[in-house]
């Protein structure tokens, strides 16, 4: 036990030595915490719009005037024909364009149905189809105060008729940002990024300089240098952890709603996978730029693809879906998300909690074997 404990010393020395270590640990992550919680935002509060009114009537202008008054869309140019409408949306100057034909008002008064032109830049599938969803609303609001207003100016006498009225209740997320959706998962994606990545380099780099061959000759057994190499990139796993979540909750306002003890103990069955992965990756790379390489092209972005964290898993096609399940990532943000967003505990996520128990494990004990056979 004493060796251990001195071998974890060395670690924290050797790290101590290395400024550099410590500015990946503390700072980085909330840096990139910060970027990518600002980046990683489907929210579309500013729809930039071209407006092509051939009508320039009082009825036309204020039909505009409802779109330019919900805050949702910026007028950015007003044409004078379908060609600075095409070059408007072809330079993505603009994500919509109104055309409004000339017979607006006439038909208006003539109690016709009035057709309104709206055309989306479709290259953005999520920005179009939100867009899409603000023009209907306020064309659909606007319709009906036209028939409100026609039904009281000709003394119509309106008898009650049976209804129904769905009231919308958000939990969890009131107000439909995304960012409070993508930031928990941006935390798991960070613990991944320094107990993968930093685990294989530091290995890789004791053989690179040539330091691992000194560690074997010593009187330390294989499984004594493998608690000690990963036990300080555990302890360095929580620290990010602390700090991260506590970045989250002051700059992004989102607090952890549930039990933050279950938070941290899950975080430890999922650092137990990504330890091991990073050991893995050591014993496949011989310097610390192909265990970078590994790290990231084969590991880390077919965990970020098929996590959930970006991409909503039952979009994709089936075989891709029978692949995430192998996927640790995918449950560890499945907690994060219930414990940060809707405060859910162990009763709710102990499906999870054993999966990633025993793919931790599993992962970790085949990865120490294959390092054990690379130290013997």
């Amino acid at each position: 036990m004493n060796s251990i404990i001195y071998f974890i010393k060395k670690e924290f020395l050797q790290f101590k030595r290395d400024p550099r270590m410590f500015g990946m640990i503390l700072v980085a992550p909330v840096i990139q915490l910060i970027f990518l919680g600002l980046a990683a935002n489907l929210d579309v509060d500013n729809v930039k719009t071209v407006i092509y009114d051939t009508d320039k009537s009082s009825t036309s202008r204020d039909f505009i005037e409802r779109f330019t008054s919900s805050g949702y869309f910026t007028v950015v140019d007003y044409a004078d024909n379908y060609d600075e409408v095409t070059e408007a949306i072809e330079s993505a100057d603009a994500i919509l364009a109104l055309v409004i034909p000339s017979d607006f008002e006439e038909k208006i008064n003539r109690r016709e149905t009035a057709r309104v032109q709206a055309i989306f830049d479709g290259s953005d599938g999520n920005s179009a189809s939100v867009s899409a969803g603000y023009v209907q609303a306020i064309t659909a609001e606007y319709s009906k105060n036209i028939l409100l207003d026609f039904l009281h100016r000709s003394g119509s006498v309106f008898t009650s008729q049976p209804n129904f009225n769905a009231q919308i209740r958000v939990w969890y997320n009131p107000t439909l940002k995304t960012r409070n959706f993508m930031v928990p998962g941006i935390v798991g994606l960070l613990v991944t990024l320094i107990t993968l990545i930093l685990t294989s380099l530091a290995i890789v780099k004791e053989r690179e300089i040539g330091t691992m061959e000194q560690l074997i000759v010593t009187p330390l057994k294989p499984y004594q240098m493998i608690i000690g190499k990963l036990v300080p990139f555990m302890i360095l796993g929580f620290i990010a952890v602390t700090i991260v979540l506590a970045a989250m909750t002051w700059i992004f306002d989102i607090p952890v709603k549930g039990s933050v003890a279950f938070l941290f103990f899950a975080s430890f069955l999922y650092v137990l996978s990504t330890l091991g992965l990073g050991l893995f990756v050591s014993t496949i790379s011989k310097t610390q730029a192909q265990a970078m390489m590994v790290a990231i092209f084969a590991v880390m972005l077919p965990m970020i693809y098929l996590s959930g964290f970006a991409f909503p898993i039952e979009n994709m096609p089936k075989v891709i879906q029978y692949i995430s399940y192998i996927i640790p990532l995918r449950y560890f943000i499945t907690i994060i998300r219930g414990v940060i967003l809707k405060g859910t505990g162990f009763a709710e996520l102990w499906g999870n909690v054993l999966v990633l128990f025993l793919m931790g494990v599993a992962i970790l004990t085949m990865s120490s074997l294959q390092f054990r056979k690379r130290l013997e």
